[in-house]
């Protein structure tokens, strides 16, 4: 069974539950949202694999998903299954970066075929040379996204990657917060600085067993990352 973590909009309940009790059965971790709301903050509160998008869903609609996936992480693959069949709207999909438009009714076996190849392409793609940091009793390979000790490992999504290697880049010296935001998203709105602290919050967590690592929150100016191992 595989450990990849499938994130799924949808907003017909049939469709969804077929669909997510497929991907189950050949071994994926399903996370099915009914919204575009729902999806984004489910999205970035976790750690996925890959994002299956319908376009037409309340709130927020495929499109936006995809546009916002993409400010977030530029590796995850996007598959679209959507009614829509004008070929401009395939188009649009993958201008915005989706690796593939399937159109609806849709083959299970085709949608299992594409999701194995884009697994693949994305691991492959995480085998270049890794950067290796020091953190305590942990090993940081920042462009593999693990941190990770001899009986320990725990993957990283690729912004979380990013901000760990900022700050190890910058031990002991306040960063400010719009600093940080544009330096990884090149933008210091409020929907990105609410990201940001949904990451920090989680490299805490991890760091949390290394007494002598503190990332302090220097309120209205930014964080300060402290290694005194």
């Amino acid at each position: 069974m595989s450990n990849y973590k499938i994130i799924y909009a949808e907003d017909d309940e049939t469709l969804a539950f077929l669909t997510k009790d497929n991907l189950e059965q050949n071994g994926y971790d399903v996370y099915h949202c009914a919204d575009g709301n729902i999806f984004m903050e489910t999205f970035h509160n976790g750690q996925f694999d890959l994002c299956i998008l319908d376009i037409m869903l309340p709130k927020m609609d495929g499109f936006e998903l995809a546009t916002e996936i993409r400010k977030v992480n530029s590796d995850i693959p996007i598959i679209f299954l959507s009614a829509k069949t004008l070929k401009e709207d395939r188009i649009r999909g993958l201008r915005l970066g989706a690796d593939d438009y399937l159109v609806k009714p849709f083959s299970i076996e085709e949608l299992l075929l594409k999701i194995e190849i884009f697994l693949k392409r994305s691991q492959k793609q995480t085998l270049a040379e890794s950067t290796l940091y020091e953190v305590g009793q942990y090993k940081f390979d920042s462009k593999n996204y693990l941190v990770f000790t001899d009986d320990k490992k725990i993957k990283l999504t690729q912004r979380e990657s990013e901000l760990l290697a900022l700050f190890l880049n910058n031990k002991n010296v306040v960063l400010k917060r719009e600093e940080i935001l544009t330096t990884l998203w090149g933008d210091d709105d409020y929907f990105m600085g609410r990201s940001l602290d949904v990451f920090i919050s989680r490299l805490r967590k991890i760091l949390a067993s290394e007494p002598g690592i503190t990332i302090e929150n220097l309120h209205g100016i930014g964080f300060r990352f402290t290694d005194n191992n």
